[in-house]
């Protein structure tokens, strides 16, 4: 259990099991009746989260690219010279949006999944200065795919009327 001291009002965090497997925090209240937790001359908890919440957005961006990176890195896609759109799941929409990609485009996907089953079969990664880099991963396939959806979209409005 940890403790918090904030102002005139103690808190602490205590670790709860929920239903899933994995534990989550709760804030608690201690060192103090909730009619004196409540009352004028304490700070509200409102001050403290919201105090706290204005500091997030200056390191969120930071924060937030380096976890990018990391998971990029963990899936482990990039190892195999794979590109993120080279793994999206190939439904109806993808496979229509594949077809209206450019020739180069297409022809170097396939050349980066035949490699990439090639290693797997092999059980081996590509050398390090091989990998794909998380700048140099374009989202090649999003346009189009966007495209193809929003095409299906309207198509079925103009079959609902």
């Amino acid at each position: 259990m940890t403790k918090l001291s904030c102002g005139h009002d103690s808190l602490r965090y205590q670790r709860v099991k929920d239903s899933d497997p994995g534990l989550s925090l709760r804030l608690a209240a201690g060192g103090a009746s909730q009619a004196e937790r409540h009352s004028s001359h304490s700070p509200p908890l409102r001050s403290l989260t919201s105090n706290m919440a204005s500091k997030a957005p200056v390191a969120s961006g930071r924060l937030l690219l380096g976890f990018r990176k990391w998971y990029y890195n963990a899936c482990g896609f990039n190892k195999l010279g794979l590109m993120h759109d080279d793994t999206i799941y190939e439904n109806g929409d993808v496979k229509e949006a594949i077809r209206r990609l450019p020739e180069p485009v297409y022809n170097d996907r396939i050349f980066r999944i035949k490699r990439a089953l090639d290693l797997s079969m092999k059980q081996q990664i590509l050398p390090k200065t091989q990998w794909t880099k998380y700048e140099e991963d374009v989202r090649y396939l999003e346009p189009y795919l966007k495209e193809v959806v929003r095409e299906r979209q309207e198509k079925e409005e103009w079959q609902k009327k």
